[in-house]
């Protein structure tokens, strides 16, 4: 009989709450860590939910990082003069280190059920492609506001890429940093990831998409092989017919549903190589109850069970049905996991987990 792993991917509101407003002011309010920790358990609570009616079932999370990066470099930003400026690799790491420990707090909860499992959150590095087209043109917005004159400064000053986000109500100019958002290829600490479900630990990995890294092409001089990394750090050994893989971070973000359905199809494949028999789902947790044609329009309608196939003719349309910065991303997670071995993929409100896998809720994409 097939062990059942389900992997869940968490947005970062799933930590951190947004959307909150000064009841006073009416003012947007940035959630504060107490807000964070108490948005975080009640998310722990809800999965710990689920792995008590599927004890049986290997989990293992990950999580989105929108919000978090977004306060990282916001005090980034507003210490300049006195701190350097953080790059977004270590920013990333920052991320998963701070939000697997909260993440963490799982394993609390499941001990007061007699559920005695460890959380471990994995620090781990994602791989892209350096001739990745986001490379040459970035897409994804990152960080706070600018006026035209100050994304003009940092433009000058930082070497930032600057784009027009939107126009105020007022009409003036929004701008905001863009950076590259390549498709990730492969996931460094995979063994390890491994290795805990093995022990029977519930890993905590991709946070935030991975930190992006490049594998670095090595120069060969007088018989030896050179990598150059970041920060003038240089690795040498001796010439030989394979080279080493080595990593070095990048400027970029990484989209983690996409990590996700990477990580998931990697360790369907290698428990396949090894002779195991492993059936992998993958539940991407969003605010919506799933995915939705038409959305918030009259004739809206759910998307409740599809095929990979149905689904990918769905995305393919146009005008695109989804939008770029939500929903568009979980569907082509969902497509490309499913078409690269996954068994099931979900899009679903934690909170109706069990009403999706019956299909009265959230969506469904099969084979």
């Amino acid at each position: 009989m097939a062990k059942k792993l389900r992997i869940f991917a968490f947005g970062g509101n799933e930590v951190s709450p947004v959307g909150l407003t000064d009841p006073k002011t009416g003012k947007a309010l940035v959630a504060d860590i107490a807000m964070q920790w108490q948005r975080t358990i009640d998310t722990c609570r809800l999965v710990a939910d689920i792995i008590e009616k599927h004890p049986d079932d290997l989990y293992v999370m990950t999580h989105g990082n929108g919000p978090q990066v977004g306060n990282i470099l916001l005090r980034a930003e507003h210490s300049l003069s006195i701190l350097p400026p953080l790059p977004l690799d270590v920013c990333g790491a920052d991320s998963q280190g701070a939000m697997g420990y909260m993440l963490a707090q799982l394993g609390n909860e499941l001990k007061m059920r007699g559920i005695n499992k460890v959380v471990a959150a994995v620090v781990t590095q994602v791989v892209v492609d350096k001739n990745d087209p986001d490379f040459q043109n970035p897409s994804k917005y990152v960080g706070p506001s600018y006026t035209f004159q100050e994304a003009t400064e940092r433009k000058v000053k930082q070497g930032w890429v600057m784009k027009l986000y939107k126009k105020d109500d007022k009409g003036a100019e929004v701008w905001r940093r863009v950076v590259p958002s390549p498709v990730p290829s492969d996931i460094v600490e995979i063994e390890a990831v491994e290795a805990m479900l093995k022990a029977g630990l519930i890993p905590i990995t991709v946070g935030g998409g991975g930190i992006p890294v490049e594998e670095v092409t090595p120069k060969t001089e007088n018989g030896k092989e050179i990598y150059e990394c970041n920060y003038d750090i240089r690795f040498s050994k001796e010439a030989g017919k394979t080279p080493a893989r080595i990593y070095s971070g990048v400027e970029a973000v990484i989209d983690k549903d996409l990590a996700s359905a990477l990580l998931g199809n990697m360790l369907y494949k290698r428990a396949r190589a090894k002779g195991e028999d492993l059936e992998v789902s993958l539940t991407i947790f969003t605010g919506e109850d799933g995915a939705k044609l038409n959305y918030q329009k009259p004739d809206q309608v759910d998307l409740r069970i599809l095929t990979a196939k149905e689904a990918r003719e769905i995305y393919n349309r146009k005008p695109a049905p989804f939008p770029a910065g939500s929903m568009g991303p979980k569907i082509l997670a969902a497509i490309k996991f499913i078409e690269n071995g996954g068994d099931t993929a979900y899009i679903s409100r934690t909170d109706r987990f069990e009403e999706t896998l019956q299909g009265k809720a959230g969506t469904t994409v099969t084979k």
